[in-house]
C-alpha cells in the first residue's frame, strides 16, 4: 500500500502553501515540521503548532488540521515529535512524556521568532495522545495563549492503569514493569529494539470496535502513510515504560490560558477528555476560558479526518478569540 497523496493522507489545496522546516528542542533534538501558510497574506499571523495522533506522523491528521487552519488564515505547523517520522533522536520509535511535552514548546520557540508571526498569538493543538501532551505543555509554557485537544488520550493513565482503568492495581503495574524490563535486557543484549507492531493486521473478526476504528484509518488508503508507526511496525515495545511512573496531567488545574477539549461522545476514549476537563477546572480560578465540547455520535477516528464532523468552525472561532494580541 502507498499513501494516497504522494506521502500524505490528504490533498493540499491551491490557496495554501506547505514548506518543510526544521527546529530543535531544549534537549538538542532536531525536529521537522511542515509549515502551512495562507496563499496570500499581509501583516503578522496568529500561529498554531499541531501534533498527533500517538503513533502517527505529520503527513496524517496533524497535517490535515494544519492545512485546514492555514486555509482559514492561520500559520499552522504540523510536526513530527522526537524519535519518529523525519524528526531526530538516535533511538527511533520511542515516546517520552517529558521530551514530547518539550517538543510542543520547541514548536512555540520556532513559531515565535518568525518575522511573519506575532509571538503573542501562538497556540497549540494536540490530537489523540498528543492532546494530553498539549495540556501538559499548556500547564508549563506561559507563552501558549490557547490550546485545543481533539479526541484526547491521557497516555500516562492508559499505560499505568489500562483501558477504562481495568488494570489499576500495584500488582498489575508490577507485572507490566517486570515484562518491560525483561524486554530491556533482551534488547540490550541483541543490540536492537523489538517493535510492538502497529494496528493489528489482519484484523481479527472478534476485534473490539475501537480496534476496527483504528484499522479503518491506519491500515487503509484513508489514512495510511509510509512513515506512520501505527500504519506499519509500531513503537518500540519498551516505549511505554516511562509513562508508568510519570503522570502528565498533574498541574492542569493551574492552566490560566484558554483550553478547548473536543471529543466524540461515542468514542471509547471519551472518558479521558471528560476526566481531564473535570480535573483542569477543579479549584482553578481561571475556569471561564475552559470548554469541553462533546460531539454526539462521533467515534474516536472521526476526529482524525472527517471534515464533516471535526468542528473546524468552532476551532477557528476559539483561536481567533484567544489568539488576539
Amino acid at each position: 500500500m502507498t499513501s494516497k497523496y504522494n506521502g500524505y493522507s490528504f490533498p493540499l489545496r491551491d490557496r495554501v502553501t506547505r514548506k518543510k522546516v526544521q527546529f530543535h528542542n531544549r534537549y538538542g533534538i532536531q525536529l521537522t515540521g511542515d509549515l502551512y501558510l495562507p496563499g496570500n497574506f499581509s501583516g503578522k499571523l496568529a500561529a498554531v503548532a499541531v501534533a498527533g495522533p500517538f503513533g502517527a506522523v505529520k503527513e496524517q491528521c496533524a497535517g490535515l488540521y494544519a492545512e485546514e487552519l492555514a486555509s482559514r488564515g492561520f500559520a499552522a505547523m504540523a510536526f513530527d515529535p522526537s524519535f519518529i517520522g523525519e524528526s531526530g533522536g538516535t533511538v527511533r520509535n520511542v515516546a517520552s512524556p517529558d521530551i514530547n511535552t518539550e517538543d510542543f514548546s520547541a514548536a512555540v520557540d520556532f513559531l515565535s521568532v518568525q518575522s511573519f508571526i506575532d509571538p503573542e498569538q501562538v497556540g497549540i493543538l494536540g490530537i489523540c495522545g498528543w492532546g494530553g501532551m498539549a495540556l501538559n505543555a499548556a500547564a508549563m509554557d506561559t507563552r501558549i495563549k490557547a490550546t485545543v485537544t481533539s479526541t484526547m488520550y491521557d497516555m500516562s493513565r492508559v499505560n499505568a492503569k489500562g483501558y477504562f482503568d481495568a488494570a489499576d492495581s500495584a500488582d498489575a503495574r508490577y507485572e507490566t514493569r517486570k515484562a518491560l524490563n525483561a524486554q530491556r535486557t533482551a534488547d540490550y543484549q541483541s543490540g536492537s529494539y523489538v517493535r510492538a507492531g502497529g494496528v493489528v493486521d489482519p484484523l481479527p473478526e472478534d476485534a473490539p470496535f475501537f480496534v476496527k476504528d483504528y484499522y479503518d484509518y491506519y491500515k487503509t488508503e484513508r489514512g495510511y502513510t509510509e512513515r506512520s508507526l501505527n500504519s506499519n511496525d509500531g513503537w518500540n515495545l519498551t516505549s511505554s515504560l516511562s509513562f508508568l511512573n510519570m503522570p502528565i496531567l498533574r498541574y492542569t488545574n493551574e492552566i490560566r490560558s484558554a483550553v478547548l477539549i473536543i471529543h466524540g461522545e461515542k468514542a471509547h476514549s471519551c472518558y479521558f477528555s471528560k476526566d481531564a476537563f473535570a480535573d483542569m477546572v477543579n479549584g482553578n480560578p481561571y475556569r471561564e476560558n475552559k470548554e469541553l465540547l462533546l460531539l454526539p455520535d462521533a467515534v474516536h477516528t472521526d476526529l482524525y479526518d472527517r471534515k464533516d464532523i471535526i468542528p473546524f468552525e468552532k476551532i477557528e472561532q476559539f483561536f481567533r478569540e484567544y489568539l488576539r494580541a
